[in-house]
């Protein structure tokens, strides 16, 4: 585990779900659930703490008051891990396991973009003597020690290491394609690219040297910009100069971008055989106590994650079933996602869809790529 003392951990969760349809309507997109265990956002926390950095900065724009209860409730209970709320931080410490009754009154503009998020926050991004800035987004689904990268970005001098991974060619045009020399130095750093030359992407992650990331933030401020880190900031210090490595990303790495990748990345999880991410893995933070497994063979189950609490009366393959789920007797749930707590009426035929709490069916139209 890598000594992280001097490095800022920040949490960009500014999103909402628009693009996820019903599934995201009224819900805060980092909080969309996953795997039949969590949270979008619990990926990136799990991975912070299990890296041994005790707080996350969390930057947030959209309805930040739902957000900070929900994180405080789930992750500010243990000694040794918490997410920072900056200017609201005091009043959640002093609430200590309960939510602050109100909040001080915001002095700032929202942000616009991932970057303005660092600039308008900038006291609480790199004071108390940052050396180095962490990045994390919060729609990402991967397990990672973020120790080796901090170790390496450290011991190379680099203005900023970004993790990269290896994808199909045919998905290089949805993500911000990478290109390195022969040296391992950032060569070419383009955003969803028309043309892709090269089936390396940015995993959205990085470690910059604080300085470095704040003189680029203020010479873009207040230019015609557009507030962005991935089509901005790298592109700046890119075309700068500056000393840029790559840090590859080995395993499972998913973008959820969509409900349709929302969708395939949990019939990943369902299929044999065992998936590059298993619900073992996972941080337990929707219903802890509930075990779940994959069921290769059982009583109305194949090739499904399910829950010790599930009652099910039908047959239910290939699926993704949350805590608290039920299914009539006769019903069939196939290449589907079923949320906490929904009841699947008995005959129902539910196929290759979103099923929410409530037993809204959500269509997921197969092999859609954006």
């Amino acid at each position: 585990m890598a000594d992280t003392n001097a490095v800022r951990a920040v949490l960009l969760a500014g999103g909402e779900g628009r693009r996820m349809g019903p599934l995201g309507a009224g819900r805060l997109k980092p909080l969309v659930p996953y795997g039949g265990a969590c949270r979008l956002i619990d990926f990136s926390l799990a991975n912070a703490r299990a890296s041994g950095l005790g707080e996350v900065l969390l930057l947030s724009q959209y309805e930040e008051r739902q957000l900070m209860d929900d994180l405080h409730r789930v992750w500010n209970t243990a000694p040794d891990f918490r997410v920072h709320f900056g200017p609201y931080d005091d009043a959640y410490r002093r609430a200590a396991h309960r939510l602050p009754p109100e909040l001080p009154s915001r002095t700032w503009p929202l942000e616009r973009g991932t970057a303005d998020a660092l600039i308008r926050k900038s006291d609480y991004v790199f004071g108390g003597g940052a050396e180095h800035v962490l990045v994390l987004h919060a729609d990402h689904v991967y397990r990672f020690d973020h120790g080796p990268l901090i170790e390496e970005h450290r011991a190379s001098g680099a203005a900023l290491t970004l993790a990269y991974q290896r994808i199909e060619p045919r998905w290089v045009h949805l993500f911000g394609m990478v290109e390195f020399d022969a040296a391992g130095h950032l060569t070419a750093f383009v955003e969803k690219p028309e043309k892709p030359t090269s089936d390396l992407v940015f995993a959205a992650f990085c470690v910059f040297d604080a300085r470095v990331l704040r003189r680029h933030l203020e010479l873009l401020d207040g230019t015609d910009w557009q507030h962005d880190i991935s089509r901005d900031v790298i592109p700046s210090m890119l075309a700068a100069g500056e000393h840029i490595r790559g840090h590859e990303v080995v395993g499972h790495w998913e973008d959820i971008g969509t409900v349709e990748r929302y969708h395939r990345a949990h019939l990943a999880l369902a299929r044999t055989p065992a998936p590059g991410l298993p619900v073992g893995r996972m941080p337990w933070t929707l219903a802890p106590e509930v075990r779940r497994e994959r069921v290769a063979e059982g009583p109305g189950v194949r090739d499904s994650v399910v829950p010790a609490d599930l009652l099910n009366d039908g047959l239910v393959e290939q699926s993704v079933l949350f805590p608290g789920v039920r299914v009539g007797a006769g019903a069939r749930v196939r290449r589907s996602v079923v949320l906490t707590g929904a009841a699947i009426p008995p005959d129902a035929d539910i196929d290759s869809a979103v099923v929410l709490e409530d037993g809204t069916v959500q269509q997921v139209t197969e092999g859609a790529t954006a």
